[in-house]
């Protein structure tokens, strides 16, 4: 059999951590089985799906790299199908025209409540027949007996059909329903395995029903639990960013939120950090865990640490520079850029830290913070400035080593510690008494910049000593 897995999203907004999760196990399951992945776009619901939501999702799954093999594939574009499908339900005796209002509903609906009764719908259009001339939806009659759902991650589960309301396929404008489109689409896109949220559990039989009125061979479910925040509550806005692109701004790397989602549900022994392809190799439904996922965004920042720790320089230059630009520094990609990204990787735990990080070394001029300047830009520095000054107009490769080089030579001849000259330096160069290692920052500074805030710092030292 040829595994085929689809994720299909409503675009009536951003794709937010749960539906990229279930987009992700659709994926790995396709790709580790040497299967196919489609994307669908299920907007039938024309009056809240938008072409920017659309975007919107696409712009995620690619920023995931979630590529899909075929698709999207758009529900709109496929009334014809489902209309099809109904009048072939119809045409068995499967299905019935309905002709009660919205207002008889709604009522009756009331009156079932008030009784303590359930308010499904009582089937009295099953045997009536419908005017040509009155509006009618299209019901499908649902059988009696039991469904039964064995589903991979949750088990049997058993649904007694008089539970289930004869529901509505076609609405009366024509337009099909969710589950209608839902069967059609799986069924004749040949999916094998459908997973998702168990949010859709309770949809479930109402689609088996339909596929066996159809006349089609189940799939496979498998609904993953759902995620929650630290409270156990149903992850929401109030515990943090729920959109995918949200993690983008915010300076998170693709690899590092896929690497979390993966493992937010599912495991493989004790393993933490997978790359693209052993999650693709190790991920299997059988290991996908029963209880939810406890949404952590604190594992996420230390994985995210992890992987910008581990990136090429190269690589997380190409990722920081909309970053500089939205702190109107200007940054272009080559050898200074990643070698200052060298520097500030261990320190960064996101690309918008790094980009705060990176800011001493890419604008013009330096301001120094009133503790750090009065503690360390003392006149008793000056001479050591000079030194250092003129010995690294001399070097002619401004290398790390060479750096170093001139800082011992100075401290030797002056009986200094490291920390004496580092720390003053440190404060000339950034501002801050905090920085990145001195030999590696003063390497990728430059040499021209480098010098330029050194001779700063002799006339800001100079003017305290009343030179």
């Amino acid at each position: 059999m040829s595994i085929r897995t689809r994720f299909a999203p409503s675009p009536t907004g951003y794709l937010h951590i749960g539906g990229a999760r279930t987009a992700l196990f659709n994926y790995l399951f396709a790709r580790h089985n040497n299967g196919k992945f489609v994307l669908r776009i299920e907007d039938t619901d024309v009056a809240r799906s938008t072409k920017e939501s659309i975007d919107a999702i696409l712009d995620a799954m690619n920023w995931l790299g979630l590529d899909w093999d075929e698709g999207p594939f758009f529900q709109s574009q496929r009334f014809d199908v489902y209309r099809e499908h109904a009048a072939a339900l119809l045409e068995k005796g499967l299905a019935y025209r309905c002709c009660c209002t919205a207002e008889e509903l709604e009522k009756r609906r009331e009156e079932a409540l008030k009784a303590g009764l359930p308010p499904k719908y009582d089937g009295r259009c099953r045997e009536r027949a419908v005017e040509p001339d009155l509006p009618y939806a299209v019901r499908f009659k649902v059988p009696p007996g039991a469904t039964i759902v064995d589903d991979v991650i949750k088990g049997r589960i058993s649904f007694d059909n008089s539970t289930i309301e004869d529901l509505i396929i076609l609405r009366s404008d024509s337009t099909p329903t969710y589950n209608f489109c839902v069967v059609v689409d799986d069924a004749t896109m040949g999916m094998t395995h459908v997973i998702r949220g168990d949010d859709h559990i309770n949809n479930t039989p109402k689609q088996m029903l339909l596929y066996s009125a159809l006349g089609y061979d189940l799939p496979v479910f498998a609904h993953l639990p759902m995620i929650l925040g630290q409270d156990r509550a149903r992850l929401s806005k109030r515990h943090g960013a729920t959109s995918v692109m949200a993690y983008k701004e915010m300076g998170y790397l693709p690899h590092a939120l896929v690497n979390y989602l993966a493992r937010l549900g599912w495991s493989h022994g004790d393993q933490e950090i997978f790359s693209p392809n052993e999650l693709i190799e190790k991920f299997s439904l059988d290991s996908v865990g029963k209880s939810s996922g406890v949404f952590n965004p604190e594992k996420l920042l230390w994985l995210n640490h992890h992987y910008i720790k581990e990136s090429p320089p190269e690589a997380l230059s190409s990722l920081l520079i909309p970053f500089l630009e939205e702190r109107r520094v200007a940054a272009e990609k080559g050898p200074r850029l990643s070698a200052i990204v060298k520097t500030l990787k261990e320190r960064s735990k996101t690309l918008k830290e790094m980009a705060d990080n990176a800011l001493f070394y890419l604008r013009e001029g330096v301001e120094y913070d009133p503790r750090a300047a009065e503690k360390f830009l003392l006149p008793e520095n000056i001479a050591v400035f000079k030194t250092l000054i003129e010995r690294l107009e001399g070097l002619e490769a401004f290398t790390e080593a060479e750096v170093e080089a001139v800082f011992s030579s100075i401290l030797e001849e002056k009986g200094l510690k490291l920390g004496k000259v580092a720390q003053p330096v440190r404060v000339a160069l950034t501002g801050s008494a905090v920085s990145p290692g001195i030999y590696e920052m003063i390497s990728a500074m430059g040499k021209e910049l480098t010098l330029k805030r050194l001779r700063e710092a002799v006339i800001y030292m100079e003017k305290g000593a009343g030179v």
